[in-house]
């Protein structure tokens, strides 16, 4: 499964109107409801912060990536959106975020989520990947930079194997 498997055009915010880490969390939730991704909202907001509260992830960077595994989902999903001004996450770091990738996984699902939370922060670890991400002006560029850096970690990777393979 690749990132851009989970990841759309639909499913990508260029400019979130939160200021919250509450509002960021709806915000996000709110575009897999729309999109047919979830079944019960509620319930998966009450997972997210259910993680959120073990530990943060607002992971640093400016950079968090909220998830959740739960009976909510009904088609596993990533929702991108972006805060130019940032916002404050708790983030690691202390910084604010500006970069908010959302995991959304079907309970009793395979560990789609955490190889794409893996995929992700192995990607996002890149900081040229990162600034392609800020920069975007459309939503098909963020799927381009995604492909683009996934090809790009597959030449590196060590096994043989592409980063993005399925």
């Amino acid at each position: 499964m690749r990132i851009t498997d989970l990841l759309t055009e639909d499913t990508i915010i260029l400019d979130l109107k939160a200021q919250t880490k509450k509002e960021v969390i709806e915000e996000l939730a709110n575009v897999l409801e729309k999109t047919g991704k979830l079944h019960d909202r509620e319930t998966f907001i009450e997972a997210i912060f259910a993680r959120e509260a073990q530990s943060t992830t607002g992971i640093g960077e400016g950079i968090a990536i909220p998830h959740a595994k739960t009976k909510a989902v009904r088609t596993p999903a990533v929702v991108f959106g972006r805060s130019k001004d940032g916002i404050d996450y708790d983030a690691l770091d202390g910084k604010q975020s500006h970069l908010f990738f959302m995991i959304a996984a079907p309970e009793g699902a395979n560990n789609t989520h955490l190889e794409a939370l893996s995929r992700l922060s192995t990607l996002l670890m890149d900081s040229s990947f990162r600034s392609k991400i800020e920069n975007a002006l459309t939503k098909q560029q963020v799927i381009q930079a995604i492909q683009e850096g996934s090809v790009k970690k597959s030449m590196k990777s060590h096994h043989g194997l592409p980063f993005e393979g399925k």
